[in-house]
């Protein structure tokens, strides 16, 4: 892990035990602004991917986290059986199929 990353993670996970509380600490990077904001979210990505794929009886086969409109959301792509793929967004806070 590297050594800038260490402090935000210091504050980032004692918030995250105690309930997932707004975190506002200074990020360095556009990667630690991610964490931060990942940090907030109320549903995981795990937890994304495993509501989709029960949802729609398909796979996640990619599943990255974007910002949009100052709010984070899942992208997850998904194949089934058949072999049709599409992409599914996820509302991180809300869990809402967008």
């Amino acid at each position: 892990m590297d050594a800038p990353r260490l402090p935000l993670l210091a504050v980032l996970l004692p918030a995250l035990a105690a309930g997932g509380l707004a975190v506002r600490a200074h990020a360095t990077t556009p990667a630690d602004a991610r964490v931060i904001q990942l940090a907030q979210a109320s549903m995981s990505m795990d937890q994304a991917v495993k509501m989709v794929e029960q949802r729609f009886k398909a796979r996640v086969v990619r599943a990255e986290a974007q910002q949009e409109g100052g709010r984070t959301v899942y992208v997850l792509r998904l194949l089934n059986d058949s072999g049709h793929v599409w992409t599914v967004r996820v509302d991180a806070a809300s869990g809402v199929i967008l």
